[in-house]
């Protein structure tokens, strides 16, 4: 098994920096989520934020093949994008959900978060699966402390996710985070709660429920980033990057 790196406190207070800034961002661009505004415009805005604050955008130029890297500071997915939505022209429309991630690199070290907001006024489905997916995350973070298990996490998403009659993505996890973005361990938002690795002091984990209204099947578009429901349904994103401690894990990522 991959080693998993326990941070000491001086590492998480730069952690804790880089996931102000994710915050930051988030609530920022978030204020501008309405219907006329391109997922372009939300991206020039993200990235120079981030910048005035001395931080790098984690995803530009990101990816496992060199030959297409991640072309922009957000991930922006809207209603059946689940994940990696790539910016454009495109106009965001009344009632759309949109699902914006972002990473943010200073001092070396990464914070890591989403959130899915309306645009506009959005229907009663929609607005219950934005509900239970940040009810979802949650729960997960609740059993994020020293001496739990991984998957009780992991268990705890499922289950709240599952009662609501919604689903979790299978084929795309959490992971550990830090000195690289991604790091041991995978955070699977499905699992068998009393099994995973012990979740130790100075672990920080980047825990994101992927929730879909209807199958947990997902479809790769062409352009290699993009992920969509199979079914067309809508999708929601909560994640935040927490370190964990004896009681409580501590939210790096959270506004205000």
């Amino acid at each position: 098994m991959a080693r998993v790196s326990v941070k000491s406190g001086r590492d998480i207070a730069l952690m804790r920096e880089s996931g102000r800034i994710v915050a930051e961002v988030l609530a920022v661009v978030g204020g501008h989520v309405q219907p006329g505004v391109t997922t372009r415009e939300l991206d020039a805005l993200a990235e120079e934020y981030i910048r005035s604050q001395g931080g790098i955008p984690a995803f530009k130029g990101y990816g496992p093949d060199r030959r297409n890297p991640f072309p922009a500071t957000l991930c922006v997915s809207i209603d059946d994008v689940v994940v990696h939505g790539i910016p454009d022209g495109r106009r965001l429309e009344e009632g759309e959900i949109v699902s914006v991630d972002v990473g943010v690199k200073k001092d070396g070290w990464y914070g890591d978060a989403a959130r899915t907001f309306p645009v506009g006024r959005i229907s009663e489905e929609k607005t219950r699966l934005l509900k239970v997916t940040e009810e979802a995350l949650q729960a997960g973070i609740a059993r994020a402390r020293a001496g739990n298990r991984l998957h009780d996490m992991s268990a705890a998403v499922q289950t709240h996710v599952e009662a609501a009659g919604y689903s979790v993505v299978r084929d795309l996890v959490g992971h550990g985070i830090g000195k690289q973005l991604h790091e041991e361990p995978a955070v699977p938002n499905f699992g068998v709660e009393g099994t995973g690795v012990v979740l130790r002091e100075g672990m920080t984990l980047a825990i994101e429920p992927m929730v879909n209204a209807g199958t947990f099947v997902v479809h790769l578009d062409e352009d290699g980033w993009t992920v969509r429901t199979a079914d067309g349904r809508p999708s929601a994103h909560f994640e935040h990057t927490v370190a964990i401690t004896q009681g409580e894990a501590e939210i790096l990522t959270m506004h205000g």
